[in-house]
């Protein structure tokens, strides 16, 4: 009896194991990996620190993952037709008298924060440190890789965003 139960239980493990039904509808595709996102702060009146640096911070929320990368644009410009020129920081801008301004940032997984320091007083020069506009992309490290981050428009179109996705955030 023992021995006739095996042989059920073998054959029924087999007969059911191999049973295929008809294939399912497909499903919609997903991105794979972490999904990129930007928001754009306006208005920003970055801190003095010293006579010679400023800056400005704030937190992510939510939190970045490890494998995130963060890319930070300053808008220097507007053409002809009012699109803005975003210009990737870090960046040195050179005046004619040999005095420099540093833009860069650094970041972490809670937070950012953008500096500038200059070879003068930037209280000389308000228009580096008041009513900034930065845009900040975040985007999955293995893109940072293969994009052109100096390009702001080929980064949104590899990361695949659009203009309306973009929060935007005044100060």
């Amino acid at each position: 009896m023992k021995k006739i139960l095996t042989l059920f239980a073998v054959v029924g493990l087999i007969v059911f194991s191999s049973c295929e039904g008809p294939e399912g509808p497909p499903g919609q595709d997903g991105y794979d990996g972490l999904a990129p996102s930007a928001f754009q702060i306006n208005n920003v009146n970055l801190t003095r620190i010293t006579n010679f640096k400023y800056q400005f911070g704030a937190n992510f929320n939510p939190v970045l993952f490890n494998d995130e990368t963060v890319l930070i644009y300053r808008k220097t410009d507007q053409t002809n037709s009012g699109a803005p020129v975003w210009q990737l920081i870090p960046k040195t801008i050179n005046f004619d008298n040999g005095d420099t301004a540093d833009y860069f940032f650094d970041f972490s997984k809670e937070d950012f924060n953008i500096i500038v320091i200059a070879s003068f007083n930037l209280a000389e020069e308000p228009s580096l440190i008041n009513s900034q506009t930065f845009r900040v992309v975040v985007i999955p490290s293995t893109l940072a890789k293969t994009v052109n981050k100096n390009s702001y428009l080929e980064v949104m179109k590899a990361a695949k965003l659009n203009e309306s996705e973009i929060q935007k955030i005044n100060f």
